[in-house]
């Protein structure tokens, strides 16, 4: 097990924060501005993959619920892989090999969807390190594939012409393993910081609160921030991307730290750096939102991120996963990128490093479709109305359960270049399409329209503009969304 000085690691952590532009107070911090290359994204992979890849059951909670008593991961465990006290999590760890991860591939994969950022979870709650770290050894460069999965990456990711970032859901892990107390196990006995099952507390019964049980100790909280300000220095994310729990009030002065040191730290290379934030836990203006599973119902002045899975019941490979339908997350897209958002969507490789047929397929039908349409997103901006149509959206997060059951009706605009273009989410069999929001005389669009040109086909299309409404005429042979380009005169 490695041991470090965790006081010297807090007092060169404070050095770069007083040296900075920024402080580690919320006053200081709300000086923060999204910097102007983030306002250009719409598109963006999130990576699940870790340990928990290699059991492939039930999601990337196995780690806690194989030691959950009676849960559907801890009867399979057994079944499996014996009892608790014989082979537990940490034994997952020499059957990760990664043997056919091939980062210049997933990079390769990601561009040709039109993906502008990758964000691979750099230590999921299970607590071990998908990078090399002078912190522990329980990590994938010194374990299981022996391979700096984070740092190859990076480097193929940047490479490809793509933005680096990465997520840490470090803090999580204080609790994340703590069922294993419960009955005989291997997480029985007191462990040391460093090693993979410290401290594996029980955990509260509200995660969501922002106090009360489990508070997280001191020495957690400075390990946590020293682990993250590792991460920084080492692969200089340009996204950082936080999970729920750092939320809690006790975290508050190390959050104000990490946020002052990565944002000092690429200062210190002339750049500049976004965190992704959920529940509140950042005050508003100093990072960016997200919305995990979910989205806004309206468009918003600022920016914001919505992350979700190809699968409803997964984030990381399993056997059993339930994929979503190529289309219905490209009309997320759409409608994500129209209210001022960004979509981070996730992919769950399998241990070895493969990707599936299904979330192979899901990229190229979205790379497909950008490939055709995507100046209408990449190279434009929300339109002032964001759309119209009789599909609602419900806001908020962990709403990607219900499919959302968009029609030839549904519309998102968007504009560019002198042009405006407006998205049809579903396609009209008969090639009929009609939008009431651009009425030449009493709607959002009172100009001459040059010429209307359908993106999918290139086809130039016909249309009559009257003070009731817009209306095309055009068949498109698809299933996906159809895009319009309207030139002005």
């Amino acid at each position: 097990m490695k041991n470090y000085d965790l006081a010297q690691k807090l007092e060169q952590i404070q050095k770069v924060i007083d040296s900075g532009p920024y402080s580690d107070d919320w006053e200081s911090l709300s000086s923060y501005e999204v910097p102007q290359w983030y306002e250009k994204l719409r598109f963006g992979i999130f990576i699940h993959y870790g340990v928990f890849s290699v059991p492939a059951f039930d999601n990337e909670w196995y780690p806690r619920m194989m030691y959950v008593k009676d849960s559907r991961a801890y009867e399979y465990h057994i079944k499996t892989y014996g009892k608790h006290t014989e082979f537990g999590y940490k034994d997952f760890i020499p059957m990760f090999e990664a043997e056919r991860f091939d980062p210049d591939r997933w990079a390769d994969i990601f561009k040709r969807a039109h993906a502008q950022y990758v964000v691979p979870v750099a230590e999921h709650h299970d607590g071990f390190q998908m990078y090399e770290s002078e912190l522990s050894s329980y990590n994938a460069k010194d374990m299981g594939p022996c391979k700096d999965i984070i740092g190859l990456l990076k480097n193929s990711v940047e490479d490809a012409g793509m933005i680096f970032g990465t997520s840490s859901h470090r803090i999580e892990h204080y609790f994340f393993l703590g069922e294993g107390r419960d009955f005989e196990s291997d997480i029985a006995g007191e462990f040391r910081r460093g090693e993979l099952y410290w401290p594996s507390v029980k955990g509260p019964e509200d995660f969501d609160a922002i106090d009360g049980q489990c508070q997280p100790s001191e020495e957690f909280m400075q390990d946590w921030l020293a682990r993250t300000c590792e991460l920084i220095d080492k692969y200089e994310p340009k996204i950082l991307y936080f999970d729920w729990w750092i939320q809690r009030l006790e975290l508050r002065p190390y959050l104000k730290k990490l946020i002052a040191y990565i944002y000092n730290r690429a200062s210190e290379r002339g750049e500049s750096a976004v965190i992704n934030y959920k529940h509140d836990a950042i005050p508003f203006g100093i990072a960016v939102p997200d919305v995990e599973r979910g989205q806004l119902a309206a468009q918003k002045s600022y920016r914001w991120q919505s992350d979700t899975a190809m699968c409803f019941n997964s984030w990381c490979h399993t056997a059993d996963n339930r994929y979503k339908e190529a289309e219905d997350i490209l009309c997320d897209l759409i409608d994500i990128n129209s209210k001022n958002g960004t979509l981070l969507l996730n992919i769950g490789p399998k241990a070895d490093g493969t990707f599936t047929k299904e979330e192979t397929h899901i990229l190229e039908v979205i790379g497909n479709w950008l490939d055709d349409c995507g100046m209408a997103i990449f190279d434009s901006e929300p339109y002032r109305v964001f759309g119209e149509g009789p599909t609602e959206v419900s806001e908020g997060g962990f709403m990607d359960g219900k499919v959302k059951e968009f029609t030839s009706a549904d519309w998102r605009f968007f504009a560019g270049k002198g042009c405006v273009y407006a998205i049809a989410l579903r396609p009209d069999a008969k090639g009929t399409y009609v939008i009431n929001s651009f009425a030449r005389t009493q709607g959002k669009l009172n100009a001459s329209i040059k010429q209307i040109i359908c993106l999918n086909d290139k086809c130039e299309v016909s249309f009559d503009h009257t003070k009731e409404h817009l209306l095309l005429n055009h068949v498109v042979d698809t299933d996906l969304p159809v895009a319009f380009r309207l030139v002005m005169e």
